[in-house]
């Protein structure tokens, strides 16, 4: 896998921009190119907002592993497609939130990427300093070949919960094949594991800025997986949401430590619902 990671690393485009990327760009963080940057100025000019979103959608994944870790007590996490966001400061990184709520010395994290700079990066700059988080060259897209990948297969103990975060879902076009991803999830994660979805919609955008950001995602995303909260519901059909539910991002469990709530004002703005189901 990691001669995999060099040779998709060798073969990096850094003139097309990538989703994970421009958050992380928008986020104020480093795993980004110019083309990303240049992205997020676009978008802003259409809607100033993505900035904002992009610190929803990290608040977001640092109250729901916080909730994971320290109430239900969940030691295992498999993080898909978050970009392993630079722009949250040492010590505040996905892997350290879960390690700080939890009461266990042992907890462990795989993170799943596809992005050959982001898995690099992270298997250089994070993995030396601990032996409970791994990075791991895996797509979506081949549910079936990431689930098999060896450092999936030994790292996690897939006989206990795992709580599973799939947030690349705007990689995931087809609905079948999101069906079908939710569905081998499901019957893979032992009883008592966890189903966390972040998903992009259009839900909130005023409908008079619909027509440049659907002209301006052709020319540049032309493969973004954009749904409907009816459309996520149906994603999410026959599992046992946590409360309070599929919502708003900014809406899922915020606290009185969240100070500075992005999008908490206008929780539409964020452009995302997010929802987290046990896996009976």
């Amino acid at each position: 896998m990691h001669q995999r990671a060099v040779r998709n690393l060798a073969k990096l485009d850094t003139t097309e921009a990538r989703i994970t990327r421009i958050f992380d760009a928008a986020a104020g963080g480093k795993n980004n190119f110019l083309a990303d940057k240049d992205m997020v100025r676009h978008f802003d000019q259409v809607s100033p907002a993505l900035t904002t979103a992009a610190r929803a959608v990290l608040q977001f994944l640092t109250r729901v592993i916080r909730h994971l870790a320290a109430a239900e007590d969940v030691e295992q996490f498999m993080i898909v497609g978050s970009g392993i966001p630079s722009g949250l400061s040492s010590g505040n990184r996905l892997h350290d939130v879960a390690r700080h709520a939890s009461a266990s010395p042992a907890l462990r994290v795989a993170y799943v990427e596809n992005n050959p700079m982001v898995v690099t990066m992270a298997q250089a700059t994070i993995e030396p300093f601990t032996d409970l988080v791994r990075v791991v060259d895996g797509d979506i897209r081949d549910i079936d070949g990431m689930l098999r990948d060896p450092v999936v297969q030994t790292f996690l103990d897939w006989t206990e919960p795992v709580a599973v975060l799939l947030l690349s879902t705007h990689s995931l076009g087809d609905d079948g094949y999101a069906h079908h991803v939710i569905e081998r999830l499901r019957h893979t994660a032992p009883e008592g594991s966890f189903l966390g979805l972040l998903h992009t919609t259009f839900d909130g955008i005023p409908p008079e800025l619909l027509p440049a950001i659907h002209d301006m995602l052709a020319m540049t995303l032309p493969h973004l997986a954009i749904r409907s909260r009816e459309e996520v519901e149906n994603l999410l059909a026959g599992l046992d949401l946590l409360e309070p539910g599929l919502v708003w991002v900014p809406q899922w469990r915020p606290t009185e430590r969240d100070l500075d709530l992005a999008c908490g004002d206008e929780p539409s703005a964020s452009g995302n619902y997010g929802a987290v189901a046990r896996i009976p």
